[in-house]
């Protein structure tokens, strides 16, 4: 009998514990909600983020197209210009991009040698410009337009590295990569930070803008390495050693040698690209696993570089990369430089104007975090 009571008693209470469990799971699955919610607020609208990144991702884009034209610039009638008309495409373009008027002037002067080498040069002063970050917002525009008006006339000498060069300085429309180691960054800190849009939706754009940079760079580097291992040389170990050997590829014959003379680094070197690309995205969640895998996609980039023969590739690769790397460490870094030379910044040089665009941007953010605070407290 008081066993029928007992079960009849949990039985009567079932209902409300359950209710009180299911309300208490929504409370904490709301509170985890409302947390990431405020955090990603927070994240995009408080401040700029990696803006020193960002610039050393500009300033090697910059250098990576002026060192293609510089080293392309007595071949470029030949490669580009009128010497190239055998191939067909002053007639029919491979590329869909001459066919749309915008990213068609250098289609149009083709066969014009001066006219040609004068954009050429106009090209590559935009490239300087585009370093040194001089009035970036107007430069860009007309770099974007110029850049892939030439790169497309050629089909046959472009690369993957074109694709994501243009990407890049699509999204760099959005992001304020002249706010540091710039001349743009030197009038700011003379004259005031002026923008036209609001700073909150400034601060949104640029943040969206290196978001979809990470995206874009580990989906390349994620899909690249589940390709490379559904492939035999690259299951098989030996990948590495293949292009090397080519007259294309194998730039520096006797290094290649040296470095392909012992198996199991070839081995090594293979399964490893793999690993590397594929753990990538993932490496880059804490810190000691991200100063890993920027170290490694660097070295690899680098040995592309110097063993295969495709430098401005690799650099604008790595330009891209240093993304990642938080503005604080760049402080940290710059710091430790001023007192290892032990030299004192002058007003007007650039470690002074970045200074005082960290402090303008640090009272800024000292109201914002105390707002941000009092939210927080309140969830």
């Amino acid at each position: 009998m008081s066993g029928r009571t007992t079960a009849s008693a949990v039985a009567a209470r079932a209902p409300r514990a359950m209710a009180r469990l299911l309300v208490e799971l929504w409370r904490i699955v709301a509170g985890a909600v409302r947390g990431v919610w405020l955090f990603g607020e927070s994240w995009l609208l408080d401040s700029k983020k990696s803006l020193y990144g960002i610039a050393v991702t500009r300033i090697l884009l910059g250098l990576t197209g002026i060192g293609l034209l510089l080293t392309n610039f007595s071949s470029r009638l030949y490669t580009f210009g009128s010497g190239s008309a055998w191939n067909g495409e002053a007639a029919e373009p491979v590329s869909e991009f001459p066919k749309i008027w915008l990213f068609s002037w250098f289609d149009r002067v083709r066969l014009d040698d001066t006219l040609f080498t004068v954009l050429y040069l106009v090209l590559l002063a935009l490239a300087v410009l585009f370093t040194i970050g001089w009035r970036f917002k107007v430069v860009l525009p007309v770099y974007f337009v110029l850049w892939i008006s030439f790169i497309e006339m050629n089909d046959a000498v472009g690369d993957q590295g074109d694709n994501m060069y243009r990407i890049v300085l699509l999204l760099l429309f959005f992001a304020d990569p002249a706010a540091r180691w710039s001349l743009d960054a030197r009038r700011r800190a003379r004259n005031g930070d002026r923008t036209i849009l609001p700073r909150e939706i400034s601060t949104l754009l640029h943040n969206l803008a290196l978001v979809a940079l990470t995206a874009q760079v580990c989906f390349v580097y994620a899909s690249g390495g589940l390709y490379k291992a559904g492939g035999e040389p690259w299951s098989g170990g030996y990948a590495v050693y293949a292009p090397l050997m080519t007259e294309r590829f194998g730039t520096w014959p006797v290094l290649s040698d040296l470095v392909t003379a012992w198996g199991p680094a070839v081995t090594i070197a293979s399964w490893g690209s793999i690993i590397l690309q594929i753990a990538f995205p993932f490496m880059l969640l804490s810190r000691p696993t991200r100063i890993i895998a920027l170290f490694g996609i660097m070295s690899f980039h680098i040995g592309i570089g110097v063993l295969m023969g495709l430098p401005w590739f690799s650099l604008a690769m790595i330009g891209i990369d240093f993304i990642f790397i938080r503005d604080r460490t760049w402080r940290r870094a710059l710091e430790l430089v001023r007192t290892s030379f032990r030299e004192e910044p002058r007003p007007g040089d650039m470690s002074s104007t970045d200074n005082a665009l960290d402090d303008r941007d640090d009272a800024d953010l000292s109201g914002r975090d105390k707002s941000s605070a009092r939210v927080l407290s309140k969830a």
